[in-house]
């Protein structure tokens, strides 16, 4: 299935798995990417040459197209740039905008450059910079998000900007990918439904938490970092939901250190990190620390297994996952669905003759403009972090 995201970076299905921190590593990327996906590997959690030998682990198990996810606002954001560019990454995907200079870096060395966003404004913003593609992530998706529903974000996106847009927030399956392209989407983006495959190295207790919840058991709070954060709902955020800020300090400060521990990260360059995470948003210096140490929670469940100490980013989509299928076979099984959901649409009346993808693309890309004069939805509360 060709679109405007599988043209531009060279994958065979319109399908992004997201990098998602201490989930998203070698076994999981090369496995999406050999299922004809982009799998784009998770850095943030990574020091210098951990990041370096990942990225040649992934090159050693496939020679299929792959992305790093960076963290804009990281100090060391030039030099994990200057790694991908080294080792030859095909596309550099980021939680946050990346600089006008940062992008202009990276496609200097031909390196695709997908920044994620929340907002319509912000994917303004990084298409006037350069960007050859954004993510956009309504409401439903998992990790820090916005409120606004993906069916809302998206169209106001695609009317927005000329690069493809790919979808995220709240996708699974083959009739979700087809309703993205009816938008007028390149593709979609899943994180929740990567991270329950098989090779997803995800402690099989924590899967098990996961396809165990219903919809409803996916909530968002602000007691891990001050932002909206979307996760599981369990005994340990309610507890942090419930701490005082005394004891709220205490602990952070304890996650801190061991984050210092594992990143390699100095005192200075957590602090700095911390001013610019609280600069503009009303922040106690207790949630600082908790956002600057917030991969320790995420690690303390993704890869330890204890869901009692740790938290599960979750989206919305885990609530109707039950199975944990291969990579290969979870892709196989989507552009399947989306290739029956397309036949099913071509016998309704109007949809006749459009025969293919790019007639699909057509017709939403044409009712997008038609309806462009529409006023757009406040989109404030889509804020990312």
């Amino acid at each position: 299935m060709e679109t405007a995201l599988t043209r531009l970076v060279g994958v065979r299905h319109p399908v992004v798995q997201t990098g998602m921190g201490w989930v998203a590593g070698p076994r999981l990327v090369s496995a999406t990417a050999n299922a004809g996906a982009l799998g784009v590997l998770a850095s943030a959690t990574m020091t210098l040459d951990h990041l370096r030998d990942a990225v040649r682990e992934v090159k050693s198990r496939t020679d299929a197209p792959f992305g790093v996810n960076l963290r804009a606002d990281a100090g060391d954001a030039g030099e994990r740039v200057r790694i991908i560019v080294e080792e030859g990454v095909r596309v550099a995907s980021f939680a946050l905008a990346p600089s006008r200079e940062l992008i202009a870096e990276l496609k200097e060395a031909g390196v695709v450059v997908v920044p994620s966003v929340g907002a319509r404004r912000h994917a303004e913003k990084v298409a006037a910079w350069g960007a050859d593609a954004v993510i956009v992530q309504g409401g439903e998706g998992g990790g820090h998000t916005g409120e606004v529903a993906t069916t809302v974000l998206l169209p106001q996106v695609v009317d927005a900007v000329d690069i493809p847009v790919v979808a995220a927030g709240g996708f699974h399956d083959g009739r979700g990918l087809v309703a993205a392209l009816a938008y007028g989407a390149a593709g979609i983006a899943m994180g929740t439904r990567f991270l329950l495959t098989s090779d997803s190295t995800v402690p099989d207790a924590v899967k098990a938490a996961y396809l165990a919840a219903a919809v409803g058991d996916v909530t968002v709070t602000r007691a891990v970092d001050g932002l909206p954060h979307r996760m599981l709902r369990t005994e340990f955020v309610g507890s942090l939901e419930r701490a005082g800020r005394a004891r709220a300090l205490v602990w952070a400060v304890r996650r801190a250190a061991a984050f210092r521990r594992v990143s390699g990260l100095s005192w200075p360059r957590m602090v700095r990190d911390g001013l610019a995470m609280r600069h503009g948003r009303d922040l106690t210096w207790s949630q600082v620390l908790l956002a600057a140490n917030t991969p320790m929670l995420l690690k303390a469940a993704m890869v330890d297994g204890r869901t009692d100490l740790g938290v599960m980013a979750s989206g919305q989509v885990a609530g109707v996952i039950e199975d944990l299928p291969s990579c290969v076979e979870l892709v196989e099984v989507l552009m399947s669905q989306a290739e029956t959901v397309l036949q099913g649409l071509q016998g309704l009346q109007g949809l006749q003759g459009h025969q293919d993808l790019r007639d699909l693309q057509g017709l939403s890309a044409h009712t997008g403009r038609a309806h462009s004069g529409a006023r757009p939805a406040d989109d404030r509360d889509a804020e990312r972090p």
